[in-house]
């Protein structure tokens, strides 16, 4: 799987000119088999270095390296994937807060758009 289209590098760089912004993240990385999960903002213009939450067992702020998701091998010649139905919805600070309470992004998605859906109902 490519983990980049055009389109979404296009618009992590233009988030990459505007750091410190509160930006709704671009893309969800995630591995299939185990733990992982990358949700990426900004991406520098060296095409690699990008930011976001990084969630390898403890949720984090911080940078991390695209080449570095496109090399890793797992079991079966698996990789990295991205997930194609992602909307990120929430900016990045919403997301490190829910997943620092919930103990992973993971458990924060389930959490964010649980509530999403209640107040769906509720209208």
């Amino acid at each position: 799987m490519i983990l980049l289209t055009d389109d979404l590098r296009e618009r992590l760089l233009a988030n990459g000119l505007d750091r410190g912004a509160d930006h709704v993240p671009v893309v969800k990385f995630f591995n299939p088999l185990g733990e992982g999960v990358w949700l990426a903002t900004e991406l520098d213009a060296d095409g690699d270095t990008l930011f976001g939450l990084a969630d390898l067992g403890c949720p984090e702020l911080g940078s991390f390296s695209l080449e570095e998701l496109v090399s890793i091998v797992l079991p079966f010649g698996m990789g990295i994937e991205r997930d194609i139905l992602f909307t990120g919805d929430f900016p990045i600070s919403v997301w490190a807060e829910a997943a620092r309470e919930a103990g992973s992004i993971r458990a924060a998605e389930r959490i964010l758009y649980q509530a999403v859906l209640s107040r769906r109902d509720d209208a």
